[in-house]
């Protein structure tokens, strides 16, 4: 049976009694009711480029993680949704190929520092069929990162955020008058990270929230008048996960990063912040799914060594039943040779302590020379190096060929604690090249590695890395590859940019200091950049640009582009067995040719 027979649905989520389902169509909100057999249109002023009802915009998608921009209210009389005014915002084009005459696809796309959509937070009532607009302010130059019901169906909580993403507030908000209050208000000399860990408890008294207020990321309790009662978590460490609150027993369950920033541990803790205990036991990565009763929890732990070990759980811990162990992947993998990560630090020269992970060749012989292909990304907040299971047989492949395989987290990255993350702010590229030039020095020094042949790959963020690494450290990196790289942050989306960067009429040095575009003069070694020729996300100009100011150098490199591809580079056709064998030929020819 069809939802509907009037034309194309998504986004369809049922009603809390599952009598009813909202949906949007055409970029207009409609509720269909299997009781009365109606459907109802909400919203008429959608139209695409232009007007959004009950979805996001492309950057709100991309960079707040959420589509779905309706939400019921608890008791099924209500729906609060956004509605986004895209007209202002500049398009973006890129060309479909395959037909005689190629199509132009044209898309809202807000790059730094330019206009962004318009946002207004609605509520239609069910029963008079009346929208009523939520106050969030006179300022249109925001963002509304997250919406949420409280349990009370009479009061929406809405995130509110400044275009710098450097103060957030929570405004709780009346939905019969839209008048709201003010229950949250945090500013940060930096940037505040958005997340989905605001939880209200079932009475409607208090919340919990997560912030790094204190320099590390830790849970707090507040009431519902927005006072606060109590830090929940604290230390030298950042909880990173909330995994949610049993409120009968006044309990908080999270993961957290404090026995190192490799591992994600699971704890509990009482809400008045006491007795913290550790639930997990063995170094590693565990996520917990949680019953509704908090008696029980699925956790899958991994590490390095461990292919996912799944297990259920009483909530103190006790394993009740294995799930899945496993084990015939690792006999598996031994008759294939498999090679599991070493993790190491260095201290760079500057005195700072960084994680590693290395894969060395099977037969590893300490006497002999290697090459080094490091894999980067290195953006904010992100990690390569963590202590869980991630067997890229790709990786092994070349590690069978003779190559070492190594990822270092530079400054910039996450789980250390919030000046380690931020320390990169309005400077992007900057001090993550230094890290990485650092790990490529580290290793030459190395007696098995041969530091005439250290070649560094990276994708998005990481193919600006490794433009940066070819060019700003040409003398310690004999080969680069950039698949779908940033080249200049003007180019890029608006919130993610700004975020870490302001505005390029802020920034403009921050900007242009860090552009591997200038510094392709530098150039020495063999360098592959990579781009699909539909990437919505990081568009094609970046490699463009890039190319033009390489040809004026007259520094010579290879291309690789993949028509109608996106950011992914797969289309459903041969593209990405094609990229991956381009790679390990690029490799190959750097690394053990004669």
């Amino acid at each position: 049976m069809k939802l509907s027979e009037n034309g194309k649905q998504r986004l369809a989520t049922f009603s809390p009694d599952g009598n009813k389902v909202a949906f949007v169509r055409d970029n207009n909100l409609f509720i269909k009711d299997f009781v009365a057999n109606t459907e109802k249109q909400v919203t008429n002023d959608g139209l695409r480029n232009n007007i959004i009802n009950g979805a996001t915009d492309w950057v709100y998608e991309e960079e707040f993680s959420f589509s779905k921009a309706f939400f019921w209210s608890p008791d099924g009389s209500r729906i609060a949704f956004y509605r986004f005014d895209e007209s202002n915002v500049k398009e973006f084009q890129f060309t479909e190929w395959g037909d005689l005459y190629p199509k132009e696809y044209k898309y809202k796309y807000p790059k730094a520092g330019e206009d962004n959509s318009v946002v207004k937070i609605l509520v239609y009532n069910l029963d008079s069929e009346n929208t009523t607009e939520m106050d969030i302010g006179s300022d249109t130059d925001i963002y509304i990162p997250r919406i949420k019901w409280t349990n009370d169906p009479s009061l929406l909580a809405i995130q509110w955020m400044n275009r710098l993403q450097n103060n957030l507030k929570i405004l709780l908000t009346d939905v019969t008058t839209g008048a709201n209050k003010v229950i949250y208000d945090e500013t940060n000399k930096y940037y505040i990270d958005i997340t989905d860990n605001l939880t209200f408890f079932e009475d409607n008294k208090q919340f919990i929230f997560t912030s790094e207020m204190d320099g590390y990321n830790h849970i707090y309790l507040y009431g519902i008048d927005g006072e606060l009662i109590n830090q929940v978590t604290m230390g030298e460490w950042d909880v990173t996960s909330l995994k949610g609150v049993d409120e009968k027993k006044g309990l908080v369950y999270f993961t957290s990063a404090e026995t190192s920033p490799l591992n994600r541990e699971l704890y509990v803790v009482k809400l008045n912040g006491k007795g913290k205990k550790k639930l997990s036991d063995q170094d590693g990565t565990n996520r917990a799914v949680f019953s509704k009763s908090y008696k029980y929890y699925v956790n899958t732990y991994s590490s390095a060594a461990t292919p996912s070990y799944i297990t259920v759980n009483e909530a103190n811990g006790k394993v009740i039943r294995v799930l899945k162990d496993n084990s015939d992947l690792l006999v598996t993998l031994a008759e294939y040779d498999f090679s599991f990560k070493e993790f190491f630090k260095f201290t760079t020269s500057e005195g700072v302590e960084l994680n590693g992970w290395m894969i060395k060749p099977p037969g590893f012989d300490p006497d002999k020379k290697y090459p080094v292909l490091m894999n980067v990304y290195g953006g904010p907040g992100s990690q390569t190096v963590k202590n869980s299971w991630r067997a890229n047989m790709w990786n092994q492949m070349l590690a069978q060929k003779g190559i070492i395989l190594v990822s270092v987290d530079n400054r910039g990255t996450g789980a250390r604690g919030e000046e380690f993350k931020k320390m990169t702010y309005l400077q992007l590229g900057k001090y993550e090249t230094i890290d990485q030039i650092e790990a490529a020095k580290y290793l030459g020094s190395l007696n098995y590695v041969d530091s005439t042949r250290i070649g560094i790959w990276g994708w998005s963020y990481g193919g600006y890395m490794s433009s940066l690494c070819i060019t700003k450290g040409a003398d310690y990196f004999s080969m680069a590859i950039a698949v779908a790289p940033v080249t200049n942050w003007r180019y890029y989306d608006n919130i993610y940019t700004e975020r870490f960067m302001r505005t390029p009429q802020e920034n403009p040095d921050g900007y242009d200091d860090n552009s591997p575009i200038n510094y392709v003069s530098e150039l020495k070694g063999k360098y592959l950049i990579v781009h699909g020729t539909a990437d919505d996300n990081v568009h094609l100009q970046n490699t463009m640009d890039m190319v033009t100011a390489l040809d004026d150098a007259n520094k010579q490199f290879e291309m690789q582009l993949y028509p109608n591809s996106n950011h992914g580079i797969y289309t459903g056709r041969n593209t990405t067995m094609h990229l991956y064998t381009r790679l390990t030929n690029f490799i190959t020819d750097a690394f053990l040719k004669k």
